[in-house]
């Protein structure tokens, strides 16, 4: 349970009594400290204006093409490449949202004023009009901008609701050209890295659920019934690769806890991930957390975000399921585990993992997906 402080006037001394209360009243995970949230801001903060380094990922149709990431996307220029702002921005919004007293958030909103603008916005939209732009991100960046527009709509804020407003042609287009793909996605991209299906499709039946699109909704369900419900017996010991950031298997079964009823998915998983809770099965690599070889190779240290990919999708699973199932216990000390091996790695002073793994931290330590 997150404590929103509300008094204007509270003192420091108040502050740090609601965050110790948090810290030692929240069960299920690590909790945030205020200094942490301060420092997963400053991440953010730095990144978000940073143009350089950086890498984009544009199809060139001429050479008028040929621009600064800030005339291509004066909105999501920074934090490296276009998804990784975008989720720096959810970021921003999320612990905005969550702690609005703390002492960086008048910084958090100006920044957040000067990026969502609708004249920036509406530049963002032109680029995803163009032909050849059309599978620009598809689908991670498409998630990640759909989770913002989540945070936004659900928090009765005034400056959110006029931010939200001005992200609402580009969200309406997102929508749509999601709509348009999934009839042609023959086969569900499975991948420890920014394609995976699993992932995407979790975050925008997220969406579709806040913004009430039944059609989206039941497209996703139909999706999943045709190209998932009939899995079985998941290889987890190939899991992870070498530059993983992403559980295909989990990030799936995150989708299904969603999209089946409780007695369903239980029934799912266990045709899935046979294996899941049973000492030294072949299920026993996604439960132990990854080590992370050399912090300022940006394809290597992936892996400390794959532990806070298998702690979000862990926590979902567990909770999905049965107080009485044993795999509950056994996902939760996992998650737990995951989301500790994860911080190790957070802040390095290395660009490489510091332009975008606090996202996937706040993501789990949040319970920003269920």
């Amino acid at each position: 349970m997150w404590i929103v402080l509300l008094a204007c006037d509270i003192d420091a001394q108040e502050v740090e009594r609601v965050y110790a209360q948090e810290a030692q009243s929240d069960g299920r995970h690590l909790a945030l400290t205020r200094e942490q949230v301060a420092q997963f801001m400053n991440l953010a903060l730095a990144g978000i204006e940073r143009e350089y380094p950086n890498k984009p990922s544009n199809v060139l149709t001429s050479a008028a093409d040929v621009v600064s990431p800030r005339e291509l996307h004066p909105v999501f220029y920074g934090c490296f490449d276009w998804h990784s702002s975008v989720h720096g921005h959810w970021l921003l919004v999320r612990l905005l949202k969550l702690y609005p007293q703390h002492e960086k958030a008048l910084e958090v909103r100006q920044l957040l004023d000067r990026q969502l603008s609708a004249e920036k916005l509406l530049q963002e939209l032109a680029y995803f009009n163009v032909k050849e732009n059309e599978s620009f991100e598809r689908m991670y960046g498409w998630a990640w901008l759909l989770r913002l527009v989540i945070e936004l709509r659900t928090w009765q804020d005034s400056d959110a609701q006029r931010w939200s407003a001005n992200l609402q042609p580009l969200e309406l287009r997102i929508v749509e050209l999601v709509k348009a793909y999934l009839p042609r996605l023959t086969y569900p991209i499975r991948t420890g890295e920014h394609p995976d299906t699993g992932f995407a499709l979790a975050q925008i039946y997220d969406y579709a659920i806040t913004i009430h699109d039944p059609d989206l909704q039941s497209s996703i369900r139909d999706f999943c019934v045709n190209k998932y419900l009939n899995d079985s017996d998941y290889p987890a010991r190939y899991e992870p690769s070498g530059q993983d950031f992403f559980s295909t298997c989990l990030n799936e079964a995150d989708l299904m806890r969603r999209t089946l009823n409780a007695t369903d998915f239980a029934r799912w998983l266990e045709t899935f991930l046979p294996q899941l809770g049973i000492p030294n099965g072949s299920a026993q690599s996604l439960l132990s957390p990854v080590s992370v070889s050399d912090v300022t190779d940006g394809k290597l240290v992936h892996l400390a975000g794959l532990n806070f990919n298998r702690a979000w999708t862990q926590y979902g699973v567990a909770f999905a399921l049965p107080q009485t199932d044993p795999r509950r216990e056994v996902l939760l000390a996992s998650a737990r585990a995951h989301e500790k091996s994860g911080l190790e790695y957070v802040f390095s002073g290395h660009y490489e993992g510091e332009h975008w793994l606090a996202t996937f931290a706040v993501y789990a330590m949040t319970d920003a997906g269920y």
